[in-house]
C-alpha cells in the first residue's frame, strides 16, 4: 500500500529514523557525522527522514545535516507531537509544531504525527483538541500529511481510526518478535489498517537494534537458517514484507548500520516460506525466555484503586527479560507516564483476584519497583 504523498515520488521504502544518532563524548550530537550518513542514505535512493521533539536535538540537528544543504522537494520529513510528555494545556501542546518548524528550518512538514496513541496518552490528545489541530495544520498547508504512531492493541487502534477517519497512515512497531506478541499485537494492529485503507510505517523493526544483536539461542536458528545473513538484515526484510506496509523505520546511529540497511533494501527479495519457519522458531524461542504469561486483558486495572498501568508494567518486565534492562525500562517510562508507578502498589490483592492468568502480580510489581523506580 503506497503512502500518500503531494510530490511525483512516493517516499522511499526504508525510511531513515533519527531518534538514535551519533553523539560526541560530551553528549552532543555528531553533526558531521549525520552529515556522511545522510548523503550515503541520499545517495541510494532515501528520501523519508522521520525526526520528533521528543528526540533531544534531533530537529536540529536534521536541519543542519539535511535541511540546509539539500533541495527541499528531494527529501520528505516527518515529525511528532507528544503532548502527553510535558504540556500543561492546549496551548502548550500546540506550540509544540511551532518549535518543530523553526528547529528544522523545513518551511512545512511533509508528515506530522500525533505521537504514540494508547492508554492515558490518546486522553491528552482528546482533551487539547490536537486531532482539530493537525487537521487544521493540513488546511493551511503547514502540512501534507497527518497520521499517529500507535502503542496499543488493535481494539484501541480501531476506535482511533473508526474516530478520525481523516488520518491518513498508521505508524506501527512492526517486527517477527511482536508480530503474534499478545501484548503489542503488531499483526492485529496491521489488519486493522488493512481494515480502515490505511498505509503504514514501520517503527522499531529490529527493536532498538535488540533484533541484531538477540540472544544466544535465537541468533543459533538465523544462523542455521543463513549463515551468510545478518541478524538485522533478517528483521529488515520481514518488516518489508509486512502486508500494508509503505515506509520501515531503522533508527540508524553509526554509517556500518546505514550501509548494512542500505543493503538490504536494495538487494531484498520477499521471505521464502523455509525462511518464515527460521523466523517462527526464532519468535517462539524469544517467547520462551518469558515467565510471565500477562496478555494485556487489563482486567487487574479495572480493580486497582491506585490506577497503576499494570499491564504495561508486566510488559516491561517481559521487555526486560527478552532485551536487557535498558529496554525494560524504556518501556516502563511509557507505561508509567501518567505519574502511577509500581511502588504506588499497596497489596491489595483485588488485582490477582481478577487476574485470569493468575499471575502474582503483587510480587511482580515489587521486582518492577526495584528495577525501575
Amino acid at each position: 500500500m503506497a503512502l500518500v504523498t503531494l510530490t511525483d515520488n512516493q517516499p522511499s521504502q526504508l525510511g531513515f529514523g533519527l531518534m538514535r544518532l551519533p553523539r560526541l563524548e560530551d553528549g552532543a550530537i555528531d553533526i558531521e557525522r549525520v552529515k556522511s550518513m545522510v548523503d550515503a542514505f541520499m545517495e541510494a535512493g532515501g528520501t523519508y527522514f522521520d525526526t520528533a521533539r521528543a528526540y533531544a536535538g534531533s530537529e536540529a540537528a536534521i536541519r543542519q545535516a539535511l535541511v540546509e544543504r539539500y533541495p527541499r522537494e528531494s527529501f520528505t520529513l516527518a515529525t511528532k507531537n507528544a503532548a502527553w510528555i510535558s504540556a500543561k494545556n492546549a496551548e502548550e501542546a500546540k506550540h509544540d509544531f511551532d518549535i518543530s518548524l523553526e528547529e528544522t528550518g523545513a518551511g512545512y512538514i511533509d508528515f506530522y504525527l500525533i505521537h504514540n496513541t494508547g492508554s492515558t496518552r490518546t486522553a491528552v490528545f482528546d482533551k487539547f483538541g490536537m486531532w482539530d489541530f493537525v487537521k487544521q495544520l493540513k488546511a493551511e498547508g503547514k502540512v501534507r500529511h497527518i497520521g499517529f504512531s500507535h502503542h496499543d492493541n488493535a481494539e484501541t487502534l480501531d476506535e482511533i481510526l473508526t474516530a478520525h477517519p481523516e488520518m491518513e497512515f498508521v505508524q506501527l512497531q512492526i517486527n517477527y518478535a511482536d508480530w503474534e506478541n499478545p501484548n503489542v499485537q503488531s499483526r492485529k494492529c496491521a489488519e486493522v489498517c488493512a481494515k480502515h485503507g490505511k498505509p503504514i510505517i514501520v517503527m522499531e523493526p529490529v527493536r532498538g537494534g535488540i533484533l541484531a544483536n538477540p540472544p544466544e539461542a535465537v541468533a543459533q536458528i538465523l544462523k542455521e537458517g543463513d549463515p551468510d545473513a545478518s541478524f538485522a538484515s533478517w528483521a529488515i526484510r520481514f518488516a518489508l514484507d509486512a502486508p500494508g506496509v509503505s515506509v520501515v523505520l531503522s533508527g540508524m546511529s553509526n554509517q556500518e548500520q546505514m550501509d548494512e540497511n542500505i543493503r538490504t533494501w536494495k538487494s531484498h527479495t520477499k521471505l521464502t516460506d523455509a525462511e518464515r519457519n527460521v523466523l517462527e522458531r526464532a519468535q517462539k524461542t524469544l517467547d520462551a525466555l518469558l515467565d510471565n504469561p500477562c496478555t494485556s486483558c487489563h482486567y487487574c486495572m479495572k480493580e486497582c484503586p491506585m490506577e497503576i498501568n499494570i499491564s504495561e508494567i508486566m510488559d516491561s518486565l517481559n521487555r526486560k527479560a527478552l532485551y536487557g534492562l535498558d529496554a525494560g525500562k524504556h518501556w516502563y517510562g511509557f507505561g508509567t507516564s501518567d505519574g502511577h508507578r509500581a511502588s504506588d502498589c499497596i497489596q491489595c490483592g483485588q488485582c490477582e483476584d481478577a487476574c485470569p492468568q493468575h499471575i502474582e502480580i503483587i510480587a511482580k510489581l515489587e521486582e518492577a519497583a526495584d528495577l525501575f523506580d
